[in-house]
């Protein structure tokens, strides 16, 4: 006799997505991600040392970005999940992420361009007010592109790993996406350095969310910390390479390709370690990882071609706190998928302000402000980024204990209270 049929009520398990829709849900973040790799690694060096503004200037605009991306976060968020009895045919979700991706193409490619109608007499700041309606316009796109993408995550799945399985392959097309940017930032200062020979040593360069759920949101600070060592760390690797260093401008690429390369292989891991160990302690080892690097660059003396080993501890150790302060996130969610966006905003508007106050202070207290670099840039970037992985690590870890000693628990709401 068969099985029989299922019992009254009871709710068929969701089907598992097919291989085709995972892929292509992980690619719809792949322009998001190009832009993001350009903007945290190349944007203070294109501002200040090709541009020549000064540091805080450069800062400046970096910071505008970052407050700008963290005041939309929230608003997208919500905007979004009251918009779900809209778009009934797109959904809020893909509607949101349209605009926001039609805003990044029309906007970004600006900012990475010369200042139309600026002369050598034009003043630093009328050059920096000419960016900043570019920079806002992109930091718009690529916030309603970012909060409605990972709000799709609790909706199309449920099971925590695949959960975890999700998010991996969303991060693996995020390396591919680094990877295409320093693949291609490598072979044009490779080309560029073949054109014209320089001299070795003339290097330059809950359905309703409210005030009961703020304990909640301590998922929040661990997600900031993340976010903080993985921006920070890919913003200043560029300058302390250059300056710190003095490696020749092609390791400005081929490093942070190593990094990520590294952070692409890691990601694949994802899934069983945290099957294994489960998800706070795969957290803690990659941030084992990252001090591990932190203490590494702050004893050597110089780290030489050892700079290549560094970078695959930062890598990987990036990569695993990423993928599971994501997958944590998910699971605060858990069934509650109507207010995904909201969430997800409401915690990245701490990470995006954060990040542009920590480059801005960062910025502020550089030695040689109104010059390219001095004597005191190789120190200075040297303990910035033992600062902003150390440093940053070490607050993460703080706020994974105060998780371990009081764990969130999820309460239920039901609208019937009948069993």
């Amino acid at each position: 006799m068969g099985p029989g049929p299922p019992a009254a009520g009871a709710a068929p398990s969701p089907r598992p997505l097919s291989l085709v829709a995972r892929l292509s849900y992980a690619v719809g973040h792949f322009l998001n991600d190009l832009c993001a790799s350009m903007w945290f690694t190349y944007l203070l060096l294109y501002l200040h040392s090709v541009r020549a503004y000064s540091s805080r200037g450069a800062g400046l605009l970096l910071l505008l970005g970052q407050v700008a991306d963290g005041l939309c976060t929230p608003l997208v968020g919500y905007e979004a999940d009251r918009a779900a009895s809209c778009c009934a045919r797109y959904g809020p979700r893909k509607a949101w992420h349209l605009v926001g991706t039609v805003c990044v193409v029309l906007s970004f490619p600006f900012i990475f361009s010369p200042c139309l109608g600026c002369g050598a007499a034009t003043p630093e700041w009328a050059a920096l007010l000419y960016y900043g309606p570019f920079i806002v316009i992109f930091q718009f796109g690529w916030a309603s592109t970012q909060i409605s993408h990972l709000s799709l995550i609790p909706e199309l799945v449920t099971n925590d790993h695949e959960k975890v399985e999700l998010t991996a392959l969303r991060y693996a097309f995020t390396v591919v996406a680094n990877i295409t940017v320093y693949g291609a930032a490598w072979l044009l200062l490779h080309l560029q350095g073949s054109s014209r020979a320089e001299p070795a040593q003339d290097i330059s360069i809950s359905d309703q969310l409210g005030g009961q759920d703020v304990p909640v949101f301590r998922v929040g600070m661990l997600y900031m910390t993340t976010r903080l060592i993985v921006n920070l760390s890919q913003t200043y690797m560029a300058m302390y390479l250059t300056y710190s260093l003095h490696l020749p401008k092609k390791f400005i690429a081929t490093i942070p390709l190593v990094m990520y390369l590294s952070g692409f292989f890691s990601s694949f891991l994802m899934k069983p370690v945290n099957k294994c160990i489960g998800r706070n302690m795969t957290y803690f080892s990659g941030l084992l990882v990252i001090l591990a690097f932190a203490a590494w660059v702050a004893l050597a003396e110089g780290l030489g071609v050892a700079v290549y080993a560094a970078a695959v501890l930062l890598g990987a150790g990036c990569a695993t706190i990423l993928v599971t302060s994501l997958s944590m996130t998910a699971d605060l969610i858990g069934p509650h998928t109507n207010s995904g966006a909201f969430v997800y905003g409401s915690m990245s508007f701490s990470d995006k302000v954060a990040n542009g106050l920590a480059v801005m202070a960062i910025q502020s207290l550089h030695p040689c402000p109104s010059e390219l670099c001095c004597r005191a840039c190789v120190s200075f970037y040297h303990w910035a980024m033992v600062a902003v992985t150390g440093g940053v690590g070490v607050a993460a870890a703080l706020c994974l204990c105060s998780l371990l000693l009081w764990p969130i628990r999820l309460r239920r709401w039901d609208r019937d209270p009948r069993p």
